[in-house]
């Protein structure tokens, strides 16, 4: 069309096309840029979205964190906050509290006695028993580094968790003496700081210690007589001179007192410990103190024994055996790996052995007077017996003599005297039907049970297969044989237990051989004082399920292992069976069966006996065991366990009375919940 006229060229158009290969790679560029920017934008938005995945990521974890620790600061903050108001609020109100839920509390025993015009009059003399009593390093080898007069046992056990391996060295003693390790010093500590507490917030000692003060005690009219309980008793004089220390210090508290004579309360092991001493002191020097034969009359007023093993506990066979009671026996049965094998660097239950086995004092309650006091294969002193999972009660009408007779009522007939058997059905069955193979004069055997490198030596290590074989084959041990089983399986403990303690029935205690100090602690082998106007008391708790015999196994092999165990899968099929995780129980304080803390008092020292051949007053008072109703109560104050005792307000009421001046029979004379009489009349002994 003509109207219709070129558009005319651009500059640049012109140019363009004046160059066409120009013009090919300007276009060829602007496609490399596009693609470029595509892919720097493709790499851009990975980036941001690995980023946001890694947000997202980090923001989850740190969550997690986060929460764990606003969690544990939580818990932090409240305790710190309770701990402070604890601190804060007056002293009178957790009584408010308590006395809100429950009603009105009973004054404490001081309190009371108080009222009643009771003042202090005599003086105290305070003994620990085994494991109470504080004990502290004044030398040690290098990794005790900075522990100069810290305490290793009691208090916190701080070290205990720091330095397991370094606090286990320290606490054992030679296995040659028995005395300390070269480089190695621990000794007791001083004052009634060193058993009113044996760890924070858990008395032992105290709450009877501040009773006596509300009538008027102070430290000069209180004396804790503490000692190193690991050591035999002899050799805490040849090391430490404390039994000298103790009877000079009795002396003084009488001259300063106007010759008023003591009150001596032993627990525990202390009440044995306080035996040996009585002989002890009245023996002339050098073996004993040379104070003459009427020193306990002249010093001691009365010696009132709290939870007194005079005739040993079967506890004490298992814990020298296989290191077990029966909280440790479902231990180790529930996990067997954390307490048998090498856990985190540590063979727990070869060590405790190995650091026990050292500790001569634990020999001193292996059980006294064989089968004539602790039964026999098919007879026991406490015969049938009711056990009651809600509290233990003795059937009145239903015990056994010597020969096993007695009439079989609605209980089932237990052979307590069978300490250890191995499997259930030997514990149960006839003797008849028992095959024994005595192992007395068994070999050993060459082909060891713990072959293997082990980080810690027991005495087991020594034991071949063939050993381990023939105490199994036995399969039961009562009172008697316990000794020549502990002497096959422990040769080197025993014989230094031998040169210390002995655990037999004198024939005649006028036999010289009777003065020798390893007699002193058995009541069954010594005679007492020459104190007629002396009293003895025995305070124990009852209604507590008592260890008193064991289901044993042989132990599946290991590394390092101990061949033996309480077979915690033996149970007695009923609720009220005494039979319960390998563990006869008997009526006790939870450690030492009545009938050894009993037994004494009831038939041994009761009137003049060859025993007691000055007449000295025995009384028995026990205490039935009523568990705390609440949480507020702590531990109760009608506690009879063996430690929780300690606090009974009926006990520490009698003691009281008795140091203002009270006697036996001011107290009521004997008080008595358990057959203890009855079951020592089933005991043949000749007095």
């Amino acid at each position: 069309m003509s109207f219709l006229r070129r558009r005319k060229a651009t500059k640049a158009e012109e140019n363009n096309s004046e160059d066409p290969q120009i013009d090919t790679a300007s276009k060829n560029d602007d496609v490399v840029d596009n693609d470029n920017r595509k892919q720097k934008l493709i790499q851009k938005h990975e980036s941001e979205e690995s980023s946001r995945r890694r947000r997202r990521s980090s923001s989850r974890r740190w969550n997690c964190v986060d929460s764990c620790c606003w969690f544990i600061g939580c818990i932090c903050s409240i305790w710190w906050f309770l701990l402070f108001m604890y601190n804060a609020m007056p002293a009178s109100f957790p009584q408010y509290v308590t006395e809100a839920i429950t009603g009105p509390l009973p004054d404490p025993p001081g309190v009371k006695l108080r009222k009643e015009g009771l003042t202090a009059q005599h003086p105290v003399v305070f003994v620990p028993g085994i494991v109470t009593g504080g004990l502290e390093l004044w030398e040690g080898h290098q990794c005790a580094e900075g522990l100069f007069r810290r305490r290793l046992w009691g208090g916190t056990f701080g070290e205990l968790y720091r330095r397991p391996l370094c606090w286990v060295e320290h606490m054992s003693l030679d296995n040659e003496t028995g005395l300390d390790s070269p480089g190695i010093r621990v000794r007791p500590v001083s004052g009634l700081v060193a058993a009113d507490y044996f760890a924070p917030g858990y008395f032992v000692w105290a709450v009877l210690i501040a009773n006596l003060a509300r009538i008027g005690y102070e430290e000069k009219t209180m004396y804790m007589a503490a000692y190193d309980w690991r050591l035999s008793f002899q050799n805490t004089e040849v090391r430490d001179q404390t039994l000298s220390r103790i009877k000079s210090n009795v002396e003084l508290m009488v001259a300063t007192n106007g010759g008023k004579k003591v009150v001596v309360i032993p627990h525990s092991m202390g009440v044995i410990y306080f035996l040996h001493f009585m002989k002890w002191v009245e023996a002339p020097a050098p073996m004993g103190g040379g104070g003459g034969s009427n020193w306990c009359a002249k010093h001691i007023k009365a010696v009132m024994n709290i939870g007194a093993p005079f005739l040993g506990v079967p506890k004490a066979v298992s814990g020298l055996f296989s290191i077990e009671a029966k909280d440790v026996a479902v231990a180790r049965a529930f996990a067997p790996g954390v307490l048998d094998k090498d856990v985190f660097g540590l063979q727990t239950l070869q060590h405790m052995m190995r650091m026990t086995r050292t500790w001569d004092s634990t020999m001193s309650m292996i059980p006294k007077g064989g089968d004539t006091i602790w039964g026999g294969l098919d007879w026991s002193p406490e015969g049938y017996f009711n056990c009651s999972a809600k509290k233990l009660k003795n059937n009145d009408t239903n015990t056994a003599d010597q020969n096993g007779k007695g009439g079989l009522g609605s209980t089932k007939r237990v052979n307590y005297g069978r300490i250890i058997s191995f499997g259930k059905d030997v514990a149960e069955i006839h003797s008849s039907e028992i095959e024994m193979v005595d192992f007395r004069d068994a070999f050993k055997g060459s082909n060891l049970i713990n072959a293997t490198k082990c980080d810690v030596w027991t005495e087991y290590h020594e034991m071949g297969i063939e050993g381990v074989k023939a105490i199994a084959d036995y399969k039961v041990y009562t009172a008697g044989s316990i000794l020549d089983l502990l002497h096959y399986v422990a040769p080197k403990m025993m014989a230094r237990g031998d040169a210390h303690f002995s655990y037999g029935i004198a024939d005649n205690l006028d036999d010289p051989k009777y003065q020798h100090y390893k007699y002193w602690s058995n009541p069954l082998e010594t005679k007492l004082p020459n104190a007629p106007d002396m009293e003895i008391y025995s305070m124990y708790g009852v209604g507590v399920p008592t260890e008193r015999a064991y289901v044993y196994k042989l132990t599946p092999p290991s590394e390092c292992y101990i061949p033996f165990q309480i077979d915690t899968s033996a149970e007695g099929g009923s609720e009220d069976s005494c039979l319960k995780g390998g563990v006869f129980s008997v009526d006790g304080d939870e450690t030492v069966p009545v009938l050894s803390s009993g037994f004494m008092c009831a038939k041994g020292w009761r009137g003049k006996t060859r025993f007691n051949p000055s007449g000295i007053h025995t009384y028995i008072r026990e205490y039935n065991h009523a568990p705390p109703a609440n949480l507020l109560e702590g531990r109760g104050t009608q506690s009879g366990a063996h430690v929780d005792i300690m606090g009974n307000f009926a006990l520490i009421e009698d003691i009281i009375r008795v140091a203002a001046g009270a006697t036996g029979e001011d107290l009521g004379g004997d008080r008595v919940y358990s057959d203890i009489f009855k079951w020592s009349e089933n005991i043949n002994l000749q007095l």
